[in-house]
């Protein structure tokens, strides 16, 4: 049986629904969702050529032997 939610709020209601076992279960995989979103993301956007200014930079800094972490390198709005 598959039950057609269209809305939000239907999603919202049906989840409530749910055992914490079930629920938990959903977190996971729509996390896992999230995640091959952004790798897809990421991975279209590097192939447009729309990080080749951060790769520069990223080179540049590695080739002076200066290290940034990817936490400062992603807060830096110079870089971002």
């Amino acid at each position: 049986m598959v039950l057609r939610m269209s809305t939000l709020t239907e999603i919202q209601e049906a989840i409530s629904q749910l055992s914490p076992l079930e629920q938990q279960q959903l977190a996971r995989w729509f996390e896992e969702e999230l995640e091959d979103a952004w790798d897809a993301e990421i991975e279209e956007d590097a192939k447009a050529g729309k990080l080749d200014r951060l790769y520069d930079q990223l080179k540049k800094e590695d080739g002076d032997n200066h290290a940034v972490s990817l936490d400062d390198f992603l807060d830096d709005t110079q870089l971002s």
